[in-house]
């Protein structure tokens, strides 16, 4: 028997490489750009180390479906939006209790690697 009690996983998708129209300069709306997405979602595991079936545990590739159909199709002004339309998509699934998004603008700074923001969004 354990002698210790589990709460939670967590699920992450780090550096997806994706493009998409960003930013609010007349440049940045004629081409897409690259953005990287890193996701980390917290869920109840517990179902899914008893049964190791997938259906009873988060499917991170539909999630990442989800993930590069909306970032791919987007259109926004702002990585502010973009964040919080990834996390809205993310909270759909019902299992989540937490999840965590950042979005990277690589090169958006001279002299930076990348510029990001990062939001959060709970259940509890």
């Amino acid at each position: 028997m354990n002698e210790f009690q589990e709460q939670a996983a967590i699920i992450r998708i780090d550096d997806l490489s994706l493009r998409t129209i960003i930013g609010f300069n007349e440049w940045e709306r004629k081409k897409k750009q690259e953005v990287l997405i890193n996701v980390s979602m917290e869920f109840d595991h517990c179902r899914a180390a008893q049964t190791d079936d997938v259906a009873d545990t988060l499917d991170y590739k539909t999630i990442k479906k989800s993930i590069i159909t909306l970032v791919e199709e987007s259109s926004y002004n702002l990585i502010e939006k973009l964040a919080h339309e990834i996390l809205v998509v993310i909270m759909l699934d019902e299992r989540v209790r937490k999840a965590a998004v950042r979005v990277d603008k690589p090169h958006a700074l001279r002299f930076a690697r990348s510029v990001s923001v990062e939001v959060r969004g709970s259940r509890e």
